[in-house]
């Protein structure tokens, strides 16, 4: 059996470890690309809910959202990780953050063109009936 003293630390310390994961997404916000795919986010879900999406396509549209916002998230820590490393120009730092950039903008696309597999025939649709 667990003590009470334990088991307070325990929560207490989960408690501290959400409020640190909190702050780096506070943090995150103030980051310019990820406003602007917070800005997105808010497009494609509005775009969501005028369209009627099903149970399947919101599950599809929030993987993706929350999915960009991740790799935002990896892509900042990749990159202040490798700033607070060097202060020079070094070819494998540049390399590092062009690869989790790149990997950012794969995401990007796979987001719009799966976007455009959901959205384009409900709005078709829309503009054929009027």
């Amino acid at each position: 059996m667990v003590s009470k003293d334990k088991r307070t630390f325990h929560w207490k310390r989960l408690l501290t470890s959400h409020r640190f994961a909190l702050e780096g997404i506070r943090l995150a916000m103030d980051e310019p690309n990820f406003r602007f795919h917070m800005a997105a986010a808010v497009v494609a879900i509005g775009a969501g809910i005028c369209l009627s999406l099903s149970n399947m396509e919101w599950v599809v549209v929030l993987f993706l959202v929350f999915g960009m916002f991740v790799l935002e998230i990896i892509n900042t820590a990749i990159e202040k990780t490798v700033d607070l490393v060097t202060e020079e120009y070094h070819p494998l730092a540049k390399q590092a953050k062009d690869l989790a950039a790149g990997a950012v903008l794969l995401y990007a696309l796979l987001s719009v063109i799966v976007g455009l597999i959901l959205f384009v025939p409900k709005l078709m649709e829309i503009f054929l009936k009027s």
